[in-house]
């Protein structure tokens, strides 16, 4: 693996996605690399069998969502002294997490993806997949798996 110049972590805020963007920061650092942490907002289905939501609210909760998780991505960032060290990106996108996170790593020319093993999806996450699983399958560079 050569040095990566373009590192990518995905969160969910959970505390298996903080140990991720631990090792993303150490990596950063130790190769003088750019640090994009990302968040994906996962949609809501403005209509559910005869009951439809708004367009106006779901535009306010798509806006508002984003927002917060742009707040929460900052917030993350100022607890950690690392973080000053590094240039860092952040971004929140809306969709599926994995589809997001793929098209993010291609979009910005990622060289190294770091990722939790485990979210914070529980019992889903058996019926599904992992997220993780799929990055990893799809992802055209090379993907660091962080252990929960």
């Amino acid at each position: 693996m050569n040095a990566p110049q373009r590192i990518l972590v995905p969160t969910d805020f959970s505390e298996y996605a903080d140990k991720a963007l631990q090792k993303g920061l150490f990596l950063t650092k130790r190769f003088n690399a750019q640090l994009y942490l990302l968040h994906v907002v996962q949609d809501i289905e403005q209509c559910a069998v005869d009951y439809c939501l708004s367009d106006e609210f779901v535009k306010q909760h798509r806006t508002g969502s984003i927002e917060a998780a742009r707040q929460k991505l900052k917030n993350e960032l100022d607890k950690l002294p690392e973080a000053k060290e590094v240039q860092i990106g952040i971004d929140v996108r809306l969709g599926g997490p994995d589809g997001e996170i793929l098209r993010e790593a291609k979009e910005k020319n990622i060289d190294l993806i770091v990722i939790a093993s485990h979210g914070k999806t529980g019992f889903l996450q058996h019926l599904m997949g992992s997220v993780a699983e799929r990055v990893s399958r799809g992802a055209k560079c090379d993907v660091l798996l962080v252990k929960a």
